[in-house]
């Protein structure tokens, strides 16, 4: 850790009414969490009401995310130009109403439909809030902390989820789910018009339709395959599919690069603090949704527990999660950024470490132990990552590096579900027992996942349902070391990048000390004022946008800048 006593710092004022503005953008925070997992509990009745296809049961599961990663960055770039909180706004309100549609789906087709449009209106609400912060909060310290308790809760969002649910489903009918985002999104829409100032870029140029159109065919198909090859294995169509993608991504970051007024500032990935907190971002959540694809099942199929009793093992690690992500807020003064983003790569890593030390006794307090410490991990890099990724930006082009953040997020889950889940299936496949004397339908669905095995066991005599869940839980149980070595070498080839590049970073004149790790690349020249009319908070906010990057040698530096930005 280096420190520089030449340069005098002061701090922007946060005014009182930018933290009440943050509690209202939390709310869809919360909200988008919440529902990427609660629907997984809420399955097995759907299913059973409608009875489905499989193929059916897993694209409602699937479409949500599939839709919302495709469009994150057209969504971002969408509200730099007509306004984050009017897309915000737009988004909030489709969610609703659809979810209360969704609710009350009379087929399983018309709910798969509804869960798309869902995808839709949800990639319109996260890209809003993280760009809303960074032009709310001009001073570093204040966004810094912000962003970590908008990270704090996507980590409550995602373990209040299977609690939730399970809370629900307990007492209501599976439509309960949806209709939990009703009370959640109201309180936004009343008050976000009142509390939370309006923000756009004020020269954003015309929306490049072809650029929209590349975007959207680089990430559907990438997301698209990666699905279908977890759930069905390689093939041409999936071959096809990335094939797609490289072509459109190739044709995109081309354009991007031509045109004034880009959609999407590819430089950005040339900037190494940038694009290393973006990989640190997207390989901590796949280490995290993998571990708990995991966990999930192992404590509900492999120890016996409820939904709502598995959910609640979570509550420790996602609690710590929480204050660990705001704690480290304080410690960016005595330390720098990225090493605090290595150190909680680093326990990402340890945490499924120990899972390898205990895979062969996985008790219910070895996965809380092992979660608790993965879990700190994740909370602090992050924090730490959301920040650098959105600071890297002058605030009127926050939306789209907002949304490259969301979008490392939503393909860590959809990776980290693909990737760790099949190596799981692949080792349960290959070493399950299926007894003898079973039908052929049985035998498939026993052979197939241990869920599969426990729903077939339910049709056995005893003797031979305990023998057929044995030989289960040891072939599910057999997948922990290959798979928490592969995630955790993982992790750690993450917080070495990270290491190269602000190292690299520093070498090249990019500064040094602590709130030098945050740096921020070259940008255009500041542009005009905004003609619109702005409240005194969102005024406060522009003004700070819009200072120098390299501060005169007479004038103090705000706190979270450096020479280097």
């Amino acid at each position: 850790m280096s420190s520089r006593s030449d340069v005098v710092t002061t701090s922007v004022h946060t005014p009182r009414r930018a933290w009440v503005a943050l509690a209202v953008l939390l709310l869809p925070v919360m909200l988008i969490a919440v529902d990427n997992t609660i629907l997984a509990f809420a399955l097995p009745s759907i299913a059973q009401d409608f009875r489905p296809p499989a193929t059916t049961q897993l694209w409602i599961i699937d479409v949500y995310s599939l839709v919302l990663a495709a469009l994150l960055v057209t969504m971002g770039s969408l509200g730099d130009r007509f306004g984050r909180r009017r897309l915000l706004m737009i988004g909030a309100s489709g969610f609703a109403v659809v979810s209360v549609a969704a609710a009350f789906a009379p087929s399983a087709e018309a709910l798969l439909g509804a869960r798309a449009v869902l995808g839709f209106f949800g990639a319109m609400l996260m890209p809003s809030t993280l760009s809303l912060i960074r032009n709310i909060f001009a001073d570093a310290s204040s966004r810094r902390l912000a962003i970590a308790i908008w990270a704090s809760f996507f980590t409550a969002g995602s373990a209040l989820g299977p609690i939730v649910g399970g809370v629900l489903l307990e007492h209501f009918h599976w439509g309960a789910v949806f209709l939990v985002a009703v009370p959640i999104l109201l309180p936004l829409l009343i008050l976000a018009p009142r509390l939370v100032p309006e923000s756009k870029d004020p020269n954003p140029g015309p929306v490049d339709s072809f650029s929209v159109l590349l975007s959207l065919t680089t990430m559907l198909p990438l997301v698209w395959a990666v699905k279908t090859a977890a759930h069905d294995g390689p093939s041409w169509t999936v071959a096809a599919a990335l094939a797609v993608t490289v072509g459109s991504g190739v044709l995109f970051a081309r354009r991007q690069m031509r045109t004034a007024t880009p959609m999407l500032d590819i430089t950005l990935f040339r900037h190494a603090p940038f694009a290393s907190s973006v990989l640190a971002n997207f390989l901590s959540i796949v280490g995290l949704i993998g571990f708990i694809f995991f966990v999930s099942q192992h404590l509900q199929l492999v120890l016996g527990l409820s939904p709502l009793a598995a959910g609640l093992v979570t509550l420790p690690g996602a609690v710590l999660s929480m204050i660990a992500g705001i704690t480290v807020v304080r410690f960016v003064r005595w330390f720098a950024p990225h090493q605090l983003m290595i150190v909680g790569l680093v326990l990402v890593s340890v945490g499924f470490g120990m899972i390898l030390l205990f895979r062969h006794d996985l008790t219910i307090a070895a996965v809380v132990a092992s979660f608790i410490v993965l879990e700190i991990g994740v909370g602090i890099s992050q924090t730490i990552t959301n920040d650098t990724i959105v600071a890297s930006v002058p605030a009127e082009k926050s939306g789209a590096a907002s949304a490259v953040s969301e979008t490392a997020y939503e393909l860590g889950a959809v990776v980290g579900t693909a990737t760790l889940g099949t190596i799981f299936t692949a080792f349960y496949r290959a070493n399950v027992d299926v007894p003898a004397g079973l039908s052929a339908v049985q035998t498939a669905d026993a052979a197939e996942s241990i869920s599969g095995a426990a729903a077939v066991s339910t049709q056995l005599p005893p003797a031979q349902a305990d023998s057929l869940m044995d030989s289960a839980r040891t072939a599910f149980d057999s997948g922990i070391a290959p798979t928490s070595i592969i995630a955790g070498v993982l992790v750690l080839i993450a917080a070495v990048v990270v290491a190269l590049a602000f190292r690299s970073h520093r070498l090249n004149g990019g500064g040094e000390g602590p709130s030098a790790s945050t740096p921020t690349p070259p940008v255009a020249p500041p542009s005009v004022r905004d003609s619109t009319r702005s409240t005194a908070l969102s005024r406060q906010s522009s003004r700070a946008a819009r200072r120098p990057r390299t501060p005169r040698p007479d004038r103090p530096r705000p706190v979270g800048h450096s020479t280097g930005r």
